[in-house]
């Protein structure tokens, strides 16, 4: 980081959360000591529930227009008088560290890209660091959000990984995902994803984060069957969340740049 700031280049991260939801809170609490921790400036802007949807796109635009933001994150879910897709298209394509504006959703499709959404990054860049080649690998990804799903599939398929996308209507999902080298599951549903749904040795990663009855968190997958079956999975809590936030950490330094250069 002193490098860059030597080059004059000092990333500034600017968060928005609108209301008073506990897990957004959260997340926005973990993502400002991520910057802490890495030395880059952040700035929250806790609006209250009423926000009009005026007034947060009027935010947005003053952001956009700072020399000294350079990424720009509100976190979703927004309160339902507010439209996520107005709120999305109104950041700047240049500050959009979650990746979520259309013109970055394209970029990726073509594999042209600045930004990746975090916790697709977050997967890659843990399979990267285990040293698997996706590259022939059969790769299953359980959910088809815009989120994690689709973005998730499109970077598999960018290093050559062969991919099915499976979903609330896919027939057959136990077929599907015993088939799986790669199995990403991304459904939000807990323990969804169990140990005789997995091939023998395959790399299995547990986007899923779902809160039980009892307060403890677990994944989509039964880490408990699958942890027999599999080669490699992550845990939950522990495993992909904390490379989610890293991953927003990189994509804000990368904006930096990205905006020092334009």
């Amino acid at each position: 980081m002193a490098k860059l700031k030597e080059k004059g280049i000092n990333p500034g991260l600017a968060v928005i959360i609108v209301g008073d939801d506990p897990a957004s809170r959260v997340y926005v609490n973990n993502k400002k000591k991520a910057c802490e921790y890495c030395g880059i400036k952040s700035e929250e802007y806790a609006l209250p529930e009423g926000t009009t949807q005026e007034e947060l796109l009027k935010l947005i635009e003053e952001l956009n227009g700072r020399d000294d933001i350079s990424g720009i994150l509100c976190q979703l879910p927004v309160p339902e008088h507010i439209s996520e897709e107005a709120v999305i298209n109104a950041i700047d394509p240049k500050k959009d560290v979650d990746a979520f504006h259309p013109v970055n959703v394209g970029k990726i499709m073509v594999g042209n890209y600045d930004f990746v959404p975090c916790t697709p990054a977050g997967v890659m860049e843990l399979i990267h660091e285990s040293g698997i080649d996706v590259s022939g690998k059969e790769c299953v990804v359980v959910g088809r959000s815009n989120i994690v799903g689709k973005p998730q599939a499109m970077l598999l398929l960018h290093e050559n990984g062969t991919v099915t996308i499976c979903h609330s209507r896919t027939k057959d999902l136990a077929e599907k995902t015993k088939n799986a080298d790669i199995l990403v599951a991304a459904v939000g549903k807990p323990n969804f994803i169990t140990g005789d749904m997995i091939k023998p040795g395959a790399v299995v990663i547990d986007v899923g984060i779902n809160r039980m009855p009892d307060k403890k968190l677990c994944g989509d997958v039964e880490f408990e069957t699958a942890e027999k079956i599999a080669g490699a999975i992550t845990p939950v809590p522990g495993g992909v969340g904390p490379m989610t936030i890293a991953m927003l950490m990189k994509n804000t330094v990368k904006a930096a740049i990205v905006n020092k250069t334009k």
